[in-house]
């Protein structure tokens, strides 16, 4: 779902209807992740069967996210370095430190902890781009935030869970790795080399992608839910509360640490978004194949709600004047 725009805080340039149906994503995703949830607990048995191809929608999603990308879009880590890789630096050491506080002073049991951790060590969502966008934030830098978090995924991902789930559980650190490989990394490079070569016929059905996301999403969330349904219940308001508190941090804490930096003000608003959008439904998944199905909720949750308080976010930035630097 990366969205550029034509405006001075963005790289390339993307056609309206593509625009348009990127504003229309982050205002749809939460509606449709919200009911396709209560539907799947309400009746869980014709969602079951997708449990089975949870891979195959994150690959949907990343393959997704890749065509969206282009080669310049990296071509942004050569010009603003510094930038960029600070902006990847909080992506990965904001929100797992803010998940092992968050788990520590909420004392959440180990499980419900696991998932958590995962949700901080995951690298940053796609709708952070339409979050960016929306708030009059730096689209390029997101974009490239995004990918280069993406891309460092398969190392940082389970070095991270190593580091902070160990006292709680067994971590096969080798199968992660290799998992995020072929969930992450192929698909997004397989989609990027595809709108290299057959950019106008990729371009044509852009529009599209982030509706697609969507949907792979909705198959990773929806039979999560379908199976866990008594959990959710039993455990929701504390991991609802964990995510919400975690997601808070990471938009409060990425703003204070890009202000330090003399990031310019668009800038700051992109690495708030950035580090506080997680990739949710890559959480939720990795949660439910390599440790609990309560591992899996901080994820599913987060699906939900970083899309609500993104949309939030870009609203109450949108009123702000954006200063020139």
């Amino acid at each position: 779902m990366a969205v550029t725009t034509d405006t001075t805080t963005a790289g390339t340039s993307t056609s309206p209807d593509e625009s348009r149906a990127a504003v229309l994503t982050v205002t749809v995703f939460p509606l449709f992740i919200l009911a396709g949830s209560i539907l799947a607990y309400l009746a869980p048995e014709p969602f079951l069967p997708l449990g089975g191809f949870i891979t195959y929608f994150l690959m949907v999603i990343m393959f997704s996210m890749g065509l969206t990308l282009t080669l310049p879009d990296f071509a942004d880590v050569l010009r603003r370095p510094l930038m960029v890789g600070l902006g990847v630096v909080f992506q990965y050491l904001i929100m797992p430190l803010a998940a092992l506080l968050v788990a520590k002073v909420m004392d959440l049991n180990p499980a419900i902890a696991v998932g958590l951790y995962l949700l901080g060590s995951v690298p940053g969502g796609t709708s952070s781009n339409v979050i960016s966008y929306l708030c009059r934030g730096d689209v390029a830098l997101s974009v490239t935030m995004t990918s280069v978090s993406t891309l460092l995924s398969p190392v940082m991902t389970p070095v991270w869970m190593l580091v902070l789930a160990r006292t709680e559980t067994e971590v096969d650190g080798v199968g992660m790795a290799w998992t995020l490989a072929q969930t992450v990394l192929i698909p997004v490079i397989g989609g990027l080399m595809l709108r290299y070569f057959f950019d106008r016929q990729v371009s044509a059905i852009s529009p599209i992608l982030p509706a697609v996301s969507i949907l792979g999403i909705g198959g990773v969330v929806f039979p999560t839910v379908a199976k866990n349904g008594e959990l959710i219940v039993a455990s929701g308001v504390v991991v609802v509360t964990a995510v919400l508190v975690h997601n808070l941090l990471g938009y409060v804490i990425g703003y204070a640490g890009a202000k330090a930096c003399r990031f310019p003000e668009a800038g700051c608003r992109t690495v708030s978004a950035e580090v506080s959008t997680q990739s949710a439904g890559l959480a939720s998944a990795m949660g439910a194949k390599f440790f609990t199905p309560e591992a899996a909720l901080p994820g599913a949750v987060a699906a939900v709600l970083h899309n609500i308080t993104g949309a939030i976010f870009a609203a109450v930035m949108r009123a702000v004047p954006l200063k020139k630097d």
